[in-house]
């Protein structure tokens, strides 16, 4: 028997009573003689991509403990495009169907294809334009003389040496240096190890 799981969720600002989203999904399981295997509810944004629930939820599909999610809309399930899609890549990737029943889509149906089709090119897009706008900002930056990687740490095998012969502790190096610990003592039991 197909094991169908329904996920709810209002945002913490929401005045939406979460049991609203609830009843709708079970009397749409109810008319079509759906069997829910679990309930999962989340009162949380979102725009967060992780809560508790939807851990859980996704969790749950890993281990094909569910067969089928339904939701009462896109933007219950999440408010991020990006999380959107890779979510249900998963969950197409796991054959376990999707469900929204505001927008009439299941993941099961050729009209889901052509949907889903055209969220992820809408994705792509959206990735795109993000990859233009950092590419140009870089451009700008560096025409503009701002240098864009990170200051050279101080390695100086040498200065190593040379400090910790003065009685000075790794520890006491390490910040002088801005170098951890364990990089100071490496470095100068190897330089110890190589004048041997």
């Amino acid at each position: 028997m197909k094991r169908f799981a329904i996920y709810s969720r209002v945002s913490t600002l929401d005045k939406q009573n979460i049991q609203t989203q609830v009843v709708l999904l079970k009397e749409y399981c109810k008319a079509r003689n759906f069997v829910i295997h679990k309930e999962y509810s989340d009162k949380i944004s979102g725009s967060k991509d992780s809560r508790p629930w939807l851990d859980m939820l996704m969790e749950d599909a890993r281990k094909r403990r569910i067969d089928a999610i339904i939701v009462y809309k896109f933007d219950r399930f999440s408010r991020r495009l990006a999380t959107l899609i890779n979510s249900l890549e998963l969950l197409n990737n796991l054959w376990v169907d999707f469900i929204s029943i505001t927008e009439n889509v299941e993941s099961s149906t050729p009209t889901w294809k052509l949907m889903f089709s055209l969220i992820s090119s809408f994705a792509e897009f959206e990735r795109s334009l993000i990859r233009e706008r950092v590419v140009a900002w870089l451009h700008r930056a560096k025409q503009n003389g701002v240098k864009l990687w990170r200051p050279k740490v101080d390695t100086d095998i040498l200065k190593i040496v040379k400090l910790k012969e003065s009685w000075m502790s790794f520890r006491d190096i390490a910040t002088k240096m801005k170098l951890k610990k364990s990089n100071v003592y490496n470095k100068y039991n190897s330089y110890k190890l190589n004048q041997v």
